[in-house]
């Protein structure tokens, strides 16, 4: 028989304790398993297109600067994974601080940020 290894699926919350993401790193998936970006080494956030969204922080949570003079360049996505069989039962959020004067939750004011492949403004036309 033969069984790939089980990779540990991280719940990734907002500040109010909600789980609205989940992280197979280096794969993330919204609520309803759909694949909606990736982190990288460092925890930058990208989305599925390969557009920066923020930084995973040790919470989890995902952070970005209100004001980003300079954004990162797109990096290019990972192959596409399997949809995701999200858990029934998620554990509780720690004990979220507060945030830092000019950094926004992603998931709570820019959850847009974090699509799938089919939709989001960022993707191309199809004419």
């Amino acid at each position: 028989m033969n069984q790939q290894p089980r990779r540990s699926v991280i719940p990734i919350y907002t500040s109010r304790g909600d789980a609205e993401a989940f992280l197979v790193y280096p794969y993330l998936y919204n609520r309803l398993g759909e694949w909606t970006g990736f982190v990288s080494a460092d925890r930058q956030v990208y989305s599925v297109l390969g557009f920066y969204v923020g930084e995973l922080t040790a919470e989890p949570r995902i952070v970005r600067k209100r004001i980003t003079a300079a954004l990162r360049p797109p990096k290019n996505p990972p192959t596409r994974p399997p949809r995701l069989a999200v858990p029934a039962t998620i554990p509780l959020a720690p004990m979220m601080g507060d945030l830092r004067f000019g950094l926004m939750d992603v998931l709570l004011e820019e959850p847009e940020r974090l699509h799938t492949l089919d939709a989001g403004e960022q993707r191309q036309d199809l004419d």
